[in-house]
């Protein structure tokens, strides 16, 4: 296929426009955060709104293969585990907002008691259906009052996988205390 001069000055333009956006930074650059495409949508054509393995209505009632799992949940499209966790350990913030279809946590921002010229804000995000390790990943935002203006401030990476920790090990103790349950 052969461009012809105007499709050739559109591709000019655009390299020229995304290469004058190189020094732009926002928070999403962060290559440990998933990007806006990397989420898994619902309206994606292969996907029903149960996810893409459906559910096996025989083993829910009883006459199946295999046992409905655990924490895969056909509620919500992440897993209920890390949900409910990354719920539970946040708690104390106020949300802004909850996804559990695309599996994002966004809490407003919260200043300690102890530290009221101090704020918080945590963008939580399960990627996987999975209990897995790297099936979470936490943002945290931190900012401090200097001259009645809130100022960005350094968040040292080891905080967020230090609260990705916390919300794996609580993710772990409702999985246990749920399979505890069924026997």
């Amino acid at each position: 296929m052969e461009f012809k001069p105007l499709h050739k000055m559109g591709v000019l333009l655009t390299v020229l426009f995304l290469w004058g956006c190189e020094g732009a930074i926002s928070p999403m650059d962060d290559p440990d955060l998933p990007g806006p495409g990397d989420l898994k949508r619902l309206d994606a054509p292969d996907e029903s709104i149960f996810g893409g393995d459906g559910i096996d209505i025989g083993s829910i009632l009883g006459f199946g293969g295999d046992e409905p799992s655990v924490g895969a949940g056909a509620g919500i499209g992440v897993n209920s585990f890390l949900w409910r966790a990354s719920l539970d350990t946040f708690a104390f913030m106020p949300l802004s907002s909850a996804d559990p279809f695309g599996g994002v946590i966004i809490t407003d921002w919260y200043s300690p008691p102890e530290t009221p010229s101090e704020r918080f804000k945590v963008n939580i995000f399960i990627l996987d259906r999975q209990l897995r390790a790297d099936g979470i990943r936490v943002a945290l935002f931190r900012q401090k009052l200097t001259d009645n203006n809130w100022l960005d401030a350094k968040v040292e990476k080891k905080t967020a996988t230090n609260l990705e920790n916390q919300i794996l090990v609580r993710a772990r103790q409702l999985r246990v205390d749920a399979n505890e349950g069924r026997n």
